[in-house]
């Protein structure tokens, strides 16, 4: 599968069918590890790149998908592959939709408590077949040894199929990468703003403007403006003067792919 190089990081040419079938794959056996969706966007390639750590868990993932519609139109252009916008809240409407037929249950893990609460009551309303197994909010703080295995322990015993991991960036991806061998048999989504989109606290952008590549213009200048402001300019500012410098060949990073054993 061809690999598209954004600082660093590697990112996978690939559709929600392609997906759909390694997903598939994996939830035959519910007793092997779990295996990770990252989905990666220019704030996530920016961190990486000064971040050994994050560049790893990125590269490591099961599937790199691109979050972010420049990211797709490059590697459709560049790399002439087929490839669709992973971004995690389209991959939980897709998956929902497809879980009437294919069975799969979900667990929600991330976002305050009335956040979640009010994401599970959405989505049971637009799927009435959704199969939400259960819901955590965790404490805004480093959870004890105690308390991780008490919610490890608790997954593990409802078996959900897909987990939705909801802690933002970078947190997010690290807590996935702490846990893909001690939750069993599950997919795990970096979801980051997908709580909020359907957790209400914040709109999300009308889909001819996610389609559009502007999703971040329009997530500038709505009420989360205070969280979003840095990592929509500068950061983005930074991702461009570095990619700039990629093509030129005077700072070229290369991805270093991995696959975990199984």
């Amino acid at each position: 599968m061809p690999v598209a190089n954004f600082l660093g990081t590697g990112i996978d040419a690939i559709t929600y069918d392609e997906m759909f079938d390694r997903i598939d794959e994996w939830l035959k056996s519910k007793d092997a590890r779990s295996h990770h969706i990252a989905c990666i966007n220019a704030y996530c390639t920016t961190l990486a790149m000064n971040n050994e750590r994050l560049r790893k868990i990125y590269n490591g993932a099961d599937i790199v998908g691109a979050d972010g519609i420049p990211f797709v139109l490059w590697i459709r252009k560049v790399l002439k592959a087929r490839c669709d916008r992973l971004a995690a809240p389209d991959i939980l409407l897709q998956l929902a939709h497809r879980a009437k037929h294919a069975g799969y249950s979900f667990y929600l893990y991330g976002g305050a408590p009335d956040v979640v609460a009010n994401m599970k009551k959405t989505l049971e309303q637009k799927f009435p077949q959704i199969n939400i197994v259960g819901v955590m909010a965790p404490p805004f703080r480093p959870l004890t040894e105690e308390e991780d295995r008490e919610i490890t322990n608790e997954i593990n015993r409802l078996r959900p199929d897909i987990v939705c991991v909801g802690l933002g960036t970078p947190k997010q991806d690290y807590w996935i990468e702490d846990h893909l061998y001690k939750i069993r048999g599950a997919v795990l989504i970096a979801s980051g703003a997908t709580f909020d989109f359907f957790g209400g606290r914040i709109r999300m952008a009308p889909e001819f403007i996610r389609k559009s590549g502007f999703e971040w213009l329009y997530r500038l200048f709505s009420k989360d403006f205070r969280r979003v402001w840095k990592r929509y300019t500068v950061m983005n500012f930074i991702f461009l003067w570095n990619f700039a410098m990629q093509l030129t060949g005077l700072r070229l990073r290369r991805p270093e792919r991995w696959t975990r054993s199984e």
